[in-house]
């Protein structure tokens, strides 16, 4: 169930996708401003998804998700009770 949640509801499989077909393709033409566009609305949805990933641990754990979050109104959908006690053991024994 762990990875499951970062795979599926994140976008990740079709942001690397992408990248993986942008980076194939990008041998076989030259580098012009439309293929820049392209990476850089590669880099802006990546660093999307990762932010996504980012606040769905957050919300697992029990941590409060900020407001622009695409996730905020479903927490309980991601929050486990034994991932949020393992991080509150981790936390006792580090003090």
């Amino acid at each position: 169930m762990a990875l499951r949640k970062y795979l599926t509801g994140t976008g990740l499989i079709g942001t690397l996708s992408t990248g993986y077909s942008m980076l194939r393709s990008a041998n076989d033409q030259r580098f012009t401003w439309r293929s820049g566009l392209a990476w850089l609305s590669w880099g802006i949805t990546f660093a999307l998804t990762i932010g996504t990933i980012l606040d769905i641990r957050k919300a697992s754990v029990g941590r409060e998700v900020p407001q622009d979050s695409p996730i905020k109104g479903k927490e309980k959908k991601y929050f486990s009770a034994i991932e949020a006690e393992k991080r509150a053991q981790r936390l006792a024994a580090r003090r």
